[in-house]
């Protein structure tokens, strides 16, 4: 079975390499698929050979297994994420510098393997502080006890709230490193809304998770006029998660073929990407040229998953098979190259989509807006027009007004990844009069990233929020993306109307930080 060289050397755990009495070690973790280890052949360190003799194998809480007697004593079980230790004896203690380790044996499905890694050892340092951890089971009420204490030695404060939770800490593996409490957040409900999507289809009750004063209320009345005209149609328009990796080259035509060769070997990259996961699928891959770099934009699609972390592994992927078959002289290589711009508001999300691009639409009646928002439609359209001026000038790359707020309240509700609210905010609003006079509105979410699998959506009160909204699990992700495009629709209504009405100080006034 073909693995990539750059694949290979992510088995190997940095930090390692650590003198011990008597020997050397470090450590190996099985980050392809579970498989079982049948034989060392050799290990070299700084090119030196280690007799076999003097190579041991660890593995958990398992007695010791001599490298040599591997081989004979039958295959040895190394499952997905586990990590396993060799233990070489009789060498002097190593300098704290760079040292070469070379490592090639035998394992099932994937025959014979090699590992060429550089490592460093460092100066343990007695006298550091470090946050307690259990080795062997760090989610553990003992773990969580100690880290509470220690944080209470080290800052005199003792915590009343923060150690008051309801979920089970073993849940939380993969979400959290050294657990020690829970931040509680308010939340209240909005609604019902009204949604007419095609995969959300009736009224839905939100819930949204602050401490902003008004923000609650507000979307209340934005979901409150728009359900007396009838409801919100939100379209999911497209669906993509990127990486993108760099590679560099000795002049500009050196990149200019590289992408050619891209282009030609496209459905074996796709191939590479694929075989890592069950669920992502490569749809295309955009290419952009700059000095002797070529910046490529991989794009998935990642079912009911965010899929950063997807997309990464299926990139690295398939950038190893890259590396590995094109001879054409690339210089250098990075995995990601800041275009993918994660985490980051960018104008090639805008034009191009990151995550779900989702469209909410309304027509409001002249009447209601008059009734219930005291302000004329007219008046909405000029302030939207004056307002995208104002955007310009200000050089941000959306002319929405607040969809943060009601996005990143329905994020923390629901275990999205908060940190995706910088790209998920930026709203394109769009209003005309019609001829009856009425106004439509609609709001473009170019870089709408949500999940409704994985990541935090299977944690206590995130999940029993997304059940309350039937979204939780699979196939259910266009649904809530269509939810939430319809929600800061709302909540541009409302705000849109206090600003052109003047509403705006005195609801802050009666409702929240000024009261």
């Amino acid at each position: 079975m073909f693995i990539p060289s750059i694949l290979l050397k992510q088995l190997y755990t940095r930090g390692s390499l650590t003198n011990v009495d008597g020997g050397v070690k470090f450590s190996l973790k099985n980050r392809l698929k579970d498989a079982k280890l049948l034989e060392i052949l050799s290990v070299k360190l700084n090119k030196k050979p280690i007799p076999l003799e003097d190579v041991s194998i660890l593995f958990g809480d398992k007695e010791a297994i001599a490298a040599l007697e591997l081989k004979h004593a039958g295959e040895l079980d190394f499952p997905l994420r586990k990590v396993v230790t060799l233990l070489m004896k009789e060498i002097s203690p190593l300098p704290a510098e760079k040292h070469t380790i070379d490592l090639e044996f035998k394992a099932e499905p994937f025959g014979k393997l090699k590992v060429s890694v550089d490592d460093v050892i460092t100066d343990k340092k007695d006298f550091e502080v470090k946050i307690p951890r259990n080795d062997e089971d760090d989610y553990s009420d003992d773990a969580i006890k100690t880290r509470q204490d220690f944080l209470k030695e080290q800052t005199g404060k003792s915590i009343q709230h923060i150690n008051q939770y309801s979920i089970d800490p073993h849940s939380l593996q993969g979400n959290i490193e050294h657990f020690m409490g829970v931040a509680q957040v308010p939340m209240g409900i909005a609604g019902p809304i009204k949604v007419n999507g095609e995969h959300a289809k009736g009224e839905f009750l939100i819930p949204m998770a602050t401490t902003e004063g008004t923000l609650v209320a507000s979307y209340n009345r934005g979901m409150k006029v728009a359900n007396m005209c009838g409801g919100i149609k939100s379209t999911v328009q497209d669906d993509a998660m990127q990486r993108a990796p760099v590679f560099v080259f000795d002049d500009a035509r050196g990149a200019r073929d590289f992408v050619q060769w891209i282009k030609d070997n496209f459905d074996k990259i796709r191939e590479e990407a694929e075989a890592t996961s069950s669920i992502a699928k490569l749809t295309y891959i955009d290419h952009y040229l700059s000095n002797k770099f070529a910046f490529l934009r991989f794009n998935f699609k990642t079912g009911d998953a965010a899929g950063q972390n997807m997309v990464g592994r299926a990139t690295f992927a398939a950038c190893g098979w890259i590396l590995d078959h094109y001879k054409g002289g690339i210089k250098n290589f990075y995995l990601e190259s800041n275009f993918a711009t994660d985490k980051k508001a960018s104008q090639i999300n805008i034009m191009r989509t990151r995550g779900k691009r989702v469209t909410a639409e309304v027509t409001i009646k002249k009447e209601v807006l008059e009734q219930v928002m005291r302000v004329e439609p007219a008046q909405l359209d000029y302030h939207n027009r004056v307002a995208s001026i104002g955007s310009f000038l200000s050089g941000v790359n959306n002319n929405g007004l607040h969809s943060a707020n009601g996005i990143t309240a329905m994020f923390i509700a629901t275990g999205q990844d908060v940190a995706n609210v910088s790209e998920s905010s930026a709203g394109i609003i769009y209003t005309e009069l019609t001829k009856e006079g009425d106004l439509y509105l609609s709001l473009t979410i170019p870089s709408l990233i949500v999940a409704t699998y994985g990541g935090g959506t299977g944690i206590g009160t995130q999940k029993e929020c997304l059940e309350l909204l039937d979204c939780f699990g699979k196939d259910k992700v266009y649904k809530f993306a269509e939810i939430v495009a319809a929600v800061a629709l709302a909540g541009e209504i409302s705000l849109a109307s206090a600003i052109s009405s003047s509403d705006w100080v005195s609801s802050h006034e009666q409702y929240g930080r000024n009261r």
